[in-house]
């Protein structure tokens, strides 16, 4: 078991959860993620690193409840457990200084940005941080982001905090006017389809994190796979991060759109029973 040694809710159905897990600590980088499982009766569902502590023996996730498994999740508290934290895996961000990189993060992918941004910041670089959400409600770890970056800009779908629209928008009118030598974009993945899309045209090399649906986390089941500059790939071991200019989003999207159908009916039967 691993047990909870802080918990903090971040805005309406986020969650932020610290676990005693040096084993995961000792080795983790910027960009890596975990598979994690509740019970023995439950699924195994990958979260991308936001913080941890070699020192101390701990690792930071943050999720959004959106299905039976992150509910549950959500439901546990400090002292409580979860039967299995696997990892890190996944490929680390190439750290290295680039000169002016900006990061650009939707929703619960501002917790995966985080850490990228503190190393991309201690290697030298220029980061500038981009933050979107719905609402102003819905913006997570400004204050953690604002430490971590030379300048944070906010952006709302409803114009109740910074710039009013989608946070694409506010990376375009930010690269006409500044520039940048590298972006990485982490979010939903019609948000990062379109980052993608705005850089693409600039001639700035653009890095995703796909956060597509795995298993087993070691390539074997494929079903992360993606296709990228026309060749598979699979996200578990070859990503999660990849040149934003060379992914099928089509394809990722529609492959999102038949898991994402087949969970939200599984999350409206489950909500319907005894969740344990």
């Amino acid at each position: 078991m691993y047990p909870i040694l802080e918990k903090k809710k971040l805005a309406d159905d986020i969650y932020s959860l610290h676990f005693a897990a040096g084993n995961i600590a000792s080795h983790a980088k910027a960009g890596q993620f975990v598979i994690l499982r509740v019970d023995e009766k439950g699924e195994r569902f990958p979260l991308t690193l936001c913080d941890w502590s070699d020192q101390e023996g701990w690792i930071r996730l943050v999720f959004q409840v959106v299905g039976r498994s992150t509910w549950k999740l959500s439901r546990l508290g400090v002292g409580d457990g979860v039967l299995d934290l696997v990892g890190p895996l996944g490929k680390p961000t190439p750290v290295e200084r680039y000169g002016h990189v900006v990061c650009v993060g939707g929703g619960v992918g501002i917790a995966a940005l985080f850490p990228i941004c503190r190393e991309l910041k201690r290697a030298g670089n220029r980061v500038t941080g981009i933050l979107g959400a719905r609402t102003a409600e819905l913006l997570i770890l400004e204050e953690e982001m604002a430490e971590v970056v030379d300048e944070l800009l906010l952006s709302t779908d409803d114009g109740s905090r910074g710039f009013q629209g989608r946070v694409t928008w506010a990376l375009e009118e930010f690269l006409k006017n500044e520039g940048a030598d590298l972006v990485i974009a982490i979010g939903p993945a019609i948000m990062m389809k379109y980052a993608s899309a705005v850089t693409r045209e600039m001639g700035i090399p653009t890095r995703v994190s796909l956060n597509s649906i795995m298993l087993d986390g070691t390539g074997m089941c494929g079903t992360c796979r993606v296709e990228v500059g026309g060749s598979t790939k699979f996200a578990c071991v070859d990503g999660p991060e990849f040149d934003g200019h060379q992914v099928d989003w089509n394809l990722l999207l529609s492959r999102l759109s038949q898991y994402l159908e087949e969970e939200e009916a599984s999350r409206r039967l489950s909500f319907t029973r005894d969740p344990y």
